[in-house]
């Protein structure tokens, strides 16, 4: 039987005495920070993929699908399992036809059943899921056809987010390299005023988000 023991031990807000005001929050911000970036790049691109974005390239309800993967990731830190969100692996199905929402219920279902085979999954090589993982990484490869490369303005942020997600394991960071270079760009070809007061803002919060170590250092925060 699946082991359940720790469904529900958690402390809301005990972690806020234990590592103090300035650490908690801390945490709190990178958390926020990173799951919000890592679900808006799966979503466009795994939007990109179904032919569901609209005609700015934004996905529809976004408001409602943000909603729903905060609500997983909550329910997910009541498990004290891992953070219960949007992954870029659903392009595989997506790939396949998946596209009314039907293939994530089915899945969900066969993840429960699967927790009363927990223990075969040692038995399961970790190459097994590399065919799965190329055909991913072949599927988001297809989107870069709509960039315009010869933009310097565009495509050097979009190369680094391209290349710094793979290097660093993160989409929060290859997002954030994309949002700060996108926004130094335009300052030093002299186009600051064209930029969107929420592009500075979300490139300041992402320049806070790479400096989290020697801010916390200055603070005395461990």
């Amino acid at each position: 039987m699946p082991d359940f023991g720790l469904l529900g031990h958690f402390s809301l807000l005990g972690s806020f005495g234990k590592l103090g005001a300035v650490s908690a929050i801390l945490i709190v911000f990178t958390l926020l920070l990173a799951d919000f970036f890592d679900t808006m790049g799966t979503m466009v691109a795994i939007g990109a993929e179904a032919g569901l974005l609209d005609r700015d390239n934004n996905p529809p309800n976004a408001q409602k699908i943000l909603i729903v993967d905060s609500l997983a990731a909550v329910a997910g830190g009541a498990g004290c399992v891992s953070s219960n969100t949007a992954y870029i692996e659903s392009a595989a199905g997506v790939g396949e036809g998946a596209r009314t929402g039907l293939a994530s219920v089915v899945t969900g279902l066969l993840f429960l059943v699967a927790t009363f085979l927990a223990p075969l999954v040692s038995v399961v090589p970790y190459e097994a899921a590399t065919p799965a993982l190329v055909v991913v990484g072949f599927l988001m490869m297809q989107q870069i056809r709509g960039i315009d490369w010869d933009d310097l303005e565009i495509a050097i942020p979009a190369f680094l987010t391209i290349v710094l997600m793979p290097f660093t394991y993160s989409i929060t960071a290859g997002i954030g390299a994309g949002f700060v270079v996108y926004v130094l760009l335009k300052v030093v070809r002299g186009k600051a005023s064209v930029v969107h007061p929420l592009m500075w803002v979300i490139a300041g919060l992402f320049v806070v988000y790479f400096a989290l170590d020697p801010i916390k250092h200055a603070l005395g925060v461990g």
